[in-house]
């Protein structure tokens, strides 16, 4: 069997090092991640009801809030760069990683940006925040609410 036969791969990116670094890069979920979960279930279990996953905006926020104009995105600390966390970039394939990351971080930035001219809240709350301090995001929504 062809070798990149056995591989999962969406094209943009370099041939993975191995079947299990392709299997786990391709299981990783860009909605209904378990931060996002776990966040909204706080919510609703703080009385929170009435927002909205991935409302039709700028970004696409995990949960907005849109009658009062409040964006969430939950930012997982591994593609987002977390300024906390300070990951180290994968070992192979480093510079592909390094520009790929950078332009996550500008697309985020210049999304928050796109929502606050329209007059929007914009929190992020990271994945780390979520593992470490779930009442604290909690908190920090019930703040700006």
């Amino acid at each position: 069997m062809d070798q990149k036969n056995i591989y999962v791969r969406d094209k943009r990116s370099p041939m993975p090092s191995s079947v299990a670094v392709s299997r786990t890069m391709s299981s990783n979920k860009a909605k209904n991640t378990s931060p996002e979960i776990r966040l909204r279930k706080a919510l609703r279990d703080s009385g929170y009801r009435g927002y909205r996953l991935n409302w039709d905006v700028p970004g696409h926020p995990d949960i907005c809030f849109p009658g009062k104009k409040i964006a969430i995105f939950i930012n997982g600390c591994f593609w987002h760069r977390c300024p906390r966390c300070n990951l180290p970039l994968p070992k192979s394939n480093t510079e592909f990683w390094r520009t790929k990351f950078e332009k996550n971080v500008e697309r985020d930035d210049r999304k928050n940006k796109e929502l606050e001219d329209m007059g929007w809240i914009v929190l992020t709350i990271w994945e780390c925040e979520i593992k470490n301090d779930l009442y604290g995001a909690v908190k920090m929504i019930k703040e700006i609410m």
